[in-house]
């Protein structure tokens, strides 16, 4: 038997690290499988591409999310989070995170969607199990960064499918719900719109939307026009609107 190989030199020497930039690349391996790779300074880390990104299945199940619900739903309202599974939640994070950022990198956006949207949800979850308020809060400081992801992964997934008029609309309701995300937490309406405002996240966001109507010679979206009618209390319009958006939904 020949001496197996317990380094990973040849791999480093091909795919050199590039500062600054995210490489990423999606690899099939010996057994079939696709893997995702990003390559660090020091190495290399390597990511499944469904489920949990390290491949394990706590409690037997895809993920440590799936894991901790099913373990509220043993234990009802009286379940609340240990600090060992505080950490285990924590590194499920990260890892969702990092695969986030291989997706982004290659441009599939999609994929990135779903794990923001795992994310966000196991940040909806894990709130009403939290052990207490500092824990909590060291997740939703990045509730507007996800946000962000998603919703930028989202408009340019929309871009490619459907056109520059729905990716515009994916933007606006990303932004409205990183709206929604300050207004959440806020004591003052007013506050938390200045907050918003002057995000620069959501100035990114802004940027983009108005990239791609110059672009794309978009006006005023359907959604858009909508909402105006709506406020201005031009109802009969407003119908007339919602019947374009419902006959341009059933021919998609």
């Amino acid at each position: 038997m020949g001496r197996i190989r317990k380094n990973i030199d040849a791999i480093l020497r091909q795919w050199p690290y590039e500062p600054g930039e995210i490489s990423v690349r999606l690899v099939r391996g010996n057994d079939g499988r696709s893997v995702l790779q990003m390559r660090l300074d020091m190495g290399l880390l390597q990511l499944e591409t469904t489920n949990r990104p390290d491949g394990d299945q706590p409690g037997g199940l895809p993920t440590y999310f799936d894991h901790v619900k099913a373990l509220a739903a043993q234990f009802g309202e009286a379940f609340m989070l240990t600090d060992e599974q505080c950490a285990e939640v924590d590194r499920e994070f990260v890892q969702f995170y990092q695969r986030r950022l291989c997706w982004l990198a290659l441009r599939e956006f999609r994929s990135a969607v779903l794990d923001a949207d795992h994310s966000l949800a196991m940040m909806d979850f894990v709130r009403g199990c939290s052990p207490n308020d500092d824990w909590t809060a060291s997740h939703e400081q990045y509730r507007v960064f996800v946000l962000f992801h998603r919703t930028q992964a989202m408009s340019l997934a929309e871009l490619e499918d459907n056109g520059p008029e729905a990716a515009i609309e994916e933007l606006n309701k990303g932004l409205d719900r990183i709206r929604q995300a300050y207004q959440h937490d806020a004591e003052d309406d007013e506050d938390a719109e200045a907050a918003f405002e002057e995000d620069e996240l959501v100035r990114r966001l802004n940027e983009l939307r108005e990239t791609l109507r110059d672009h794309y010679s978009i006006g005023r979206t359907l959604q858009e026009q909508l909402a105006d009618a709506v406020a201005q209390e031009q109802y009969e319009l407003a119908a007339q609107l919602r019947d374009k958006l419902a006959k341009r939904e059933t021919g998609r």
